[in-house]
């Protein structure tokens, strides 16, 4: 059975105002229902490993309720993957959940990026949405290129960041970090749906994006 392992927050506060963040369930959720139902396994890893701290759990939405109804998944998302425990060598895709957690917890993980990079190298897969691709700002492949460099990309942009008034409190914005990267940056409007897809990575810009991103990993996954 092919494997795909999603990355989720550690990280549980918006910096200084006391909220609660972590990864955002409906990006875990939408995009994991897609390859769940088409037969791929999922692990999780964070940071930290352990429970990942969580926000946006709307059970109104059917697929946010599916996932969480799982006992098998909900475990698992409560019992993460540290890096160090990650073979490598078990997955065909590596995908970025985002949150407002990933901006203070992922950009400087050296073994995410390790991770990352190997499965990448090994001709596998690399996704992320929202603020998930903060999971790639820093990956360096083997020639000391960024992965990103020159690809087409979107994230949560600096408007959505600004429209929720929290453009002063995450520690940078994301899509300006992307262009410094020398990707080629694309998005919609606000809140709407956007995938990017490059070679073998797939970037969504906000939680509508999330089945989008699924299913154009899954069409890779299945090409291979």
């Amino acid at each position: 059975m092919k494997k795909v392992l999603f990355v989720v927050s550690s990280h549980s506060v918006k910096g200084a105002t006391g909220e609660p963040t972590g990864y955002y369930l409906g990006e875990v959720s939408h995009t994991w229902s897609v390859l769940h139902d088409a037969g791929l396994e999922i692990d999780f890893v964070s940071p930290k490993g352990g429970e990942a701290p969580g926000e946006g759990f709307d059970f109104t939405d059917p697929i946010n309720k599916k996932f969480w109804d799982n006992d098998e998944y909900r475990s698992k998302i409560q019992n993460t993957l540290k890096p160090s425990d990650v073979d490598v060598d078990q997955y065909v895709a590596i995908y970025y959940a985002g949150g407002h957690g990933t901006m203070w917890d992922f950009a400087d993980n050296t073994e995410l990026q390790q991770i990352t990079k190997q499965i990448y190298e090994g001709g596998g897969y690399v996704g992320a949405v929202c603020h998930g691709p903060a999971g790639l700002l820093n990956v360096r492949l083997s020639n000391g290129d960024n992965l990103v460099k020159g690809k087409r990309v979107n994230t949560f942009t600096d408007a959505e960041e600004r429209a929720i008034n929290l453009d002063k409190i995450v520690p940078y914005m994301l899509e300006t970090e992307m262009k410094k990267r020398g990707v080629l940056f694309e998005s919609s409007g606000l809140r709407e749906p956007h995938v990017a897809v490059d070679d073998r990575l797939v970037t969504g810009q906000n939680p509508a994006s999330a089945k989008g991103v699924g299913e154009a990993l899954l069409q890779l996954i299945n090409q291979q």
